[in-house]
Parts: C-alpha cells; structure tokens; sequence
C-alpha cells in the first residue's frame, strides 16, 4: 500500500473513532476530509513532508493534521489515534459501515448490549439482546440483518454500472404512476461515483402515497424496510437498499440539492449561507432570523427552493454540476462549466473484433459504431503476448491490417482505423517492434501484466509507453478493477506531464469495471495539459452503451469537450492522428 493511501486509511480510522467517542461534528468531518483529500493527492506525502508549510498548503490538511502526518512518517504512529484506538473495541468501526447504523446507534450497541465487532453484532441479534435497547424493535432488527447479508455478498457496495440500469429502471417505473410529475435520480449515482452505497430517487406529484405504494410493490423490491407517508425505504433483490422521497414541487429544487450531495459540498454551501445571513436545508433556503426552529414549520417564505439553479444563484454562486459536487474547490467557479456529455462523443478509439477476443466481426462492429453516430473507429485487437485474448501474431496482425482497410474502403458512413491495444510488457518495451507499429494506423498502449509493480517502477514502465513516438493512446493506465484489482500505483502526474509533452491522450476506459483513468487523476491530467480519450473498449455490441460510465468519470475530472479526443470532428481527429504520426 502507498504512503498516501496508508495515512488515508489512519484518518478514515480517527474520524470513526472519534463518531464513537462522542467528539463533536466538526472533529469528525476534518479527520474525514484530511482521508479524502489525502487519498485524492498524487504526490507522495512523504516527499514533501519536510518542506516548510507544504502539507498546510494542500486545501483541507490543517496545522493539526499535518503535525500528526509528520508524527506518523517520523515514528509509524500518531498519538492520538493510539489513544481513541485504546479506547474502543477494534471492531467496532466496522460496524459504523452497516447502513441505517449512525454513530450514537453503534455506541448504545457497544456500551448497553456488548456489540465490539459484526460478529458480535450477528451475534447479539441472534440472541435477542438488542431487543432491549431503545428504538430496536423486530423490524428495526430485521433491517439490519438484512443490510449484513448484503455487506457480506458485495462488500456493502456495488459498481456505478450496476447500479445505474437499475435505478433507471426504478424511475420509469414510477414516471408511469398515475399524478406523478417529476422522478429523479439524486445521491452519489447522479454524482456518477464509481461506486454507489444506496440509490436515492426523488419524486413529486399530486399523489404521494400511489407513488410510495408504486416504489413498495416494484417487482425487484425484496422487502420493505420502511414505508411512510412521503419516505419509502426498500430491500432490492440485488441487497442494495433504495429510498423514495416525495417531496412538494415548490422544494423540489432545495430536496434535489439537499440528497444529491456531497455531504461535504452541502457544508461548504451551508456555510456559505449562514455567512450571508441565510440558513439552507432541504426545504429551501431562508432567512435566517434568529429562531432556532426550523423556518419551513413556521411558515417563513423561502429565498429559493424550487431548482437548484436559484439556490447557487442565491448564494452568489453559478449552477455546479452534480459531478463536480465533492469539495474539490467547485465553490471557487465562476460560470458553470460546459463539461463533456455522451453527445458531444462521436468516435469509438478502442475496440475489439473477434481477431482476438471481441464478439463481433469488423464489419458488424463497424456499423454498429456508424448507427450509433460514431464517424471513426479505430479497430484494436490484443497484440501477441496477450495469449489469453488471442492476441494477434505478427502475421496476423498484417493479415488484420489489410482486412480492417479493406472494410474501411467498402463501408460507406464511417472511416476505420487499423490500430491494435499493443501491451506495455514488464520492463516498458511494447509487444511489436517499430516496423510493424508504423504500419498501423492507431496505437493503443495498455498494461495487462505485472500489475503489482512498485510505483517507481510502474511509473517508468509507463513512461516510457507515453514517451514511445508511435503511441497514440495510453490505455487504462492503472489496469485496476474496481473492487477486485487495485493495479498499478505509478506517479500519475510525472506520466500525466510525459504526455502532455508528447502527445500522447491519456485514456479514461468507460468499462464499469475500470474507469481507469480515475476522476482524481482526469483533473491532474488536465492541469497539465493532456487531451483525454474517453473509450469504451468494446468487445460486444451492448458495451458501447458504457460510454455513459466513462463520461460521468470524466465529468468528475472537469472534462470539457474541447479537451476530449473522441469529441473532435473527422478532419480534426485525423489532423491530431497525422501530427503525432507524421509518416502516416
């Protein structure tokens, strides 16, 4: 594990301590954001530890934080974490992760019923003596046996691509519902993170209880775990949990804002109204005239609460896209920007065909891409080392070459590229020479193998791909898997600024199962310069509908179009091809 990603994990692990300990919110959310900041940075702490002030300079690591950084490089602990960790039982954050379980919950298990750890959790409810503890009744115990089944079978999350189809489907549903007037996706789906915990819909209309009973009696509803009068909360038959608020259509703009998030961009919006005199929930925004009640219950006129937009107007801010909504200094924009959409995207600049290990032929998966809009595909089978993909022979891939520009000069709609997803083998040579990768039209160079590498290594294995003069495209760099592979931990932005200074696109793969590059490593990348590719890697023809997956990655990053490779017309995307490949 990285130095970064090690002193994360120690600030994940304060922040749920001090849950447990009782320490106040705003402890409690520091220690979370220093986690999140640290875990976001590319640059190794411990290179720039030394340097007077450079940890307090990063946005979000204050004077404390830092010293306990510095204390952890220095001697391998921090003091006050040692002192929280002697202080409750080592298992019990664990218990934090169990959804529909807060902090003052966990602390009553621990202190009145025993509860140390999740065995002891199951444990407990398996005895009944959770039964005696307030607001933990049979269904309440029901729930939470429900939510360790689902902890246990997907480790409490599940892939954006998953989720997304289902949610979707979820709000057709509800649209068809008799009154129903609007239905929308919120919480960390529609901020298209790369994993969702639980699925928030939001909805309004004249009927609220035919659109709860609606969301209650979907088929893929497994249990009911809470049914009120505008609040609906459901098992899926996934395990995932989902939940419907109904709400006014005089709010809805103030719910959406609330429920979509982030909880951490919802404090800086928080605090930014209570600067201008003002108090934000999700009812609306207000004056703030002293009463410490909430305004909505005393009939107090809201200052805007039907969209969003006359929220962040309100607030002297422009509209921010959901995506952007993570405290990564999106308070500082000063116009919404016009990030990348799955429209702007009209080419395909990685896929497979069944040379190697793709489902479909070269001229099926050529008007596939045609139909869908696409004016270019770059055709990039597995090179030779990639043996359990097929990967193409020398021989074949001339074979390949003539075939792909063969259909190209038949079919009529579309230009193809002749390419191949060339591996970066071990010590950063590519898997075909410089003869015969000059012969092809597009190159994409990607890890597959020795994806444990140190960083320093890693890094200049990619390096040396990005610095490569026939390469195009650095293909999912990292190689992770979301939630089965971590992959390669290289200087991102030592590679990032390499190919910036190339011309070389940095690729994110929409893949659910990678979007690789990350939304962390998309901003870094951008900051220095790099066009992006955003490609789907497509083996069968439904995956080109991951494209949506991979733009909401990029979107996260701050990807606008004019920095996307894919979004460029024909003649510019094969003006950007000649001038990397001036021989072509």
């Amino acid at each position: 594990m990285s130095t970064n990603a090690t002193i994360a994990g120690l600030f994940e692990e304060l922040a749920a301590l001090l849950e447990l300990t009782g320490a106040n919110g705003f402890k409690v959310n520091a220690a979370a954001k220093v986690a999140r900041v640290v875990e976001d940075l590319d640059a190794d702490l411990a290179s720039i530890a030394d340097e007077p002030g450079a940890l307090e300079a990063i946005d979000g690591i204050g004077s404390g934080s830092a010293a306990r950084i510095r204390e952890w490089l220095k001697n391998g602990t921090i003091k006050d974490l040692e002192k929280l960790r002697s202080e409750v039982p080592p298992g019990l954050p664990a218990v934090l992760q169990v959804p529909g379980l807060g902090p003052k919950t966990v602390r009553a298990m621990w202190q009145d019923a025993g509860v140390v750890d999740l065995a002891s959790l199951k444990e407990k409810i398996g005895d009944g003596s959770l039964l005696g503890l307030p607001r933990m009744g049979e269904k309440t115990i029901a729930k939470i046996r429900e939510s360790l089944d689902f902890m246990e079978k997907s480790g409490g999350r599940v892939r954006l691509g998953e989720a997304a189809p289902i949610a979707l489907a979820l709000r057709q549903w509800l649209l068809a519902t008799d009154g129903v007037e609007r239905v929308e996706i919120a919480g960390s789906l529609r901020r298209g993170r790369e994993t969702i915990g639980d699925m928030d819909l939001l909805a309004c209309g004249s009927n609220p209880a035919a659109l709860i009973e609606a969301f209650r009696t979907h088929p893929e509803v497994k249990s009911v775990l809470l049914a009120g009068d505008t609040k609906c909360s459901v098992r899926l038959s996934t395990g995932m949990q989902a939940d419907l608020r109904v709400v006014d259509a005089s709010c809805f703009g103030a719910a959406w804002l609330y429920f979509t998030g982030s909880k951490e961009h919802n404090v800086r919006l928080r605090e930014r109204a209570i600067a201008k005199k003002l108090r934000l929930n999700e009812y609306g925004l207000f004056p703030d005239d002293g009463d410490p009640a909430p305004p909505q219950n005393r009939g107090v006129a809201p200052v805007a609460a039907k969209t969003e937009e006359e929220i962040y107007e309100a607030l002297g801010l422009p509209w921010i896209p959901p995506e952007l909504r993570e405290d990564h200094g999106e308070l500082a924009l000063k116009t919404t920007p016009r990030l990348v959409e799955v429209k702007d995207i009209c080419s395909e600049l990685h896929a497979h065909t069944k040379a190697s290990d793709g489902q479909m032929t070269i001229e099926a998966i050529a008007k596939e891409a045609r139909d869908r809009g696409f004016h270019t595909l770059a055709i990039t089978d597995h090179s030779k080392s990639s043996v359990q993909a097929n990967g193409l022979s020398i021989e074949r891939l001339r074979r390949h070459i003539d075939a792909v520009r063969e259909a190209d000069a038949r079919i009529d709609g579309i230009r193809l590229y002749a390419g191949s997803e060339v591996d970066i083998l071990a010590d950063g040579r590519l898997d075909y020479d410089d003869e015969l990768l000059a012969e092809l039209d597009w190159v994409v160079a990607s890890p597959h193998v020795a994806l444990r590498q140190e960083p320093k290594v890693a890094t200049e294995r990619l390096l040396a791909a990005v610095r490569h003069p026939l390469v195009h495209v650095l293909g999912h760099p990292t190689g992770r898997l979301i939630g089965s592979r971590p992959g390669l931990e290289p200087d991102m932005e030592a590679v990032a600024r390499a190919a910036a200074e190339c011309g070389t696109a940095l690729e994110v793969n929409a893949n659910h199962h990678r979007l690789d590059l990350r939304d962390r490593h998309v901003r870094l990348a951008l900051e220095v310069g790099c066009m992006i590719a955003i490609d789907c890697d497509v083996h069968a023809p439904e995956q080109f509908d991951e494209l949506a997956f991979g733009v909401m990655t990029a979107r996260r990053g701050g990807l606008t179009p004019d920095r996307c490779l894919n979004c460029l017309d024909a003649a510019a995307l094969e003006q950007w091809r000649k001038a990397k490949r001036p021989a072509t």
